[in-house]
Parts: C-alpha cells; sequence; structure tokens
C-alpha cells in the first residue's frame, strides 16, 4: 500500500484529522483539502488513487465533486463519500447512482467495515498492460483469453456494497 495515494477532504479539522490516522499505519501517502475546489485542483496536481470526501464542503458540493471526478476519470478514481449531514438511503442512492461514488458511510461508522471498503477499492485495481500473458506461439497451450479467465476465477470475490 506504500505505493497508493489518497486526497481526503473534509472541512472539519477533527474529522480530517481522525481519518489521516487511520491510514497512517499503511504507509498511504495522504493528501488533504478542506473545502471542494481546493480538493479539486490538489487532486488534478496529486492525482490520488482514491479520494474520500465529506458530502457537504464550502466552495463546490461534495456531490458535485464526486460527480466531477467520476467523468473525468472515467470511473477509475474511486471517490468515497462519508458524511454526517445527508443521511438516509435516498442520499446514499443517489450519490452512488447518479454522481458516480464507489461507497457511502454516514458518520459515525463502523472503522472496520469503512477500511475494508476504502481498501479493497485500491487493492483490486489491475494494471492491464502487466496482466496480460504472452499469447502463445505453440499450438495447444492455453490463450489468452482462457489465461485470464484462471486468473479472474483466482482473484478474492470484490466486497460487497451495502
Amino acid at each position: 500500500m506504500a505505493d497508493k495515494k489518497f486526497l481526503i477532504v473534509d472541512y472539519d479539522k477533527k474529522s480530517l484529522e481522525s481519518m489521516i490516522k487511520l491510514f497512517e499505519p499503511r504507509n498511504i501517502q495522504v493528501v488533504t483539502a478542506a473545502d471542494g475546489i481546493d480538493a479539486y485542483e490538489k487532486f488534478k496536481a496529486e492525482k490520488p488513487d482514491l479520494v474520500i470526501m465529506e458530502a457537504m464542503l464550502p466552495r463546490l458540493h461534495g456531490f458535485d465533486l464526486t460527480q466531477k471526478i467520476f467523468q473525468e476519470t472515467k470511473g477509475r478514481v474511486p471517490v468515497v463519500i462519508v458524511t454526517a449531514v445527508y443521511k438516509g438511503h435516498q442520499y446514499r442512492n443517489e450519490a452512488l447512482r447518479n454522481f458516480g461514488a464507489s461507497d457511502y458511510f454516514e458518520k459515525p461508522f463502523d472503522q472496520n467495515k469503512f477500511l475494508k471498503s476504502v481498501l479493497s477499492l485500491v487493492q483490486n485495481e489491475v494494471d492491464v498492460g502487466e496482466e496480460i500473458p504472452e499469447i502463445p506461439d505453440l499450438p495447444g497451450e492455453e490463450t489468452v483469453m482462457e489465461n485470464l479467465a484462471q486468473r479472474l476465477r483466482k482473484q478474492p470475490p470484490s466486497a460487497k456494497k451495502e
């Protein structure tokens, strides 16, 4: 995990600090922002592997920023919403379906469940350039598709979303 970078965005300094402490033992590089505009600028400059943000942000709302990141990266950079303000299934569903959030947590949240979700989002990344095997030269050897199918069967199942 040492090669991963997370952008954490929250207007509440205490929440920001507690979130940073969750990732310190995992040697994840953390970049922070306190508002939506600063977060977007840091997102473009720092190119994080994952973004965690409060939905209610000054200067650019978290849902709008989530949608912007989702559209610009075509969903390749997961965004996890963590909010104390927008509680209920209607907000969760809207964030996941309409804005492109990868997961959604209401504060206070179960830290183990949160960490499991966040870490699974970055551990399941596959660098396609490194994973595609060479095409076999000899007839009778596995085809590329068979080889990939075998690799996919060996991967652990993705964490289920609630």
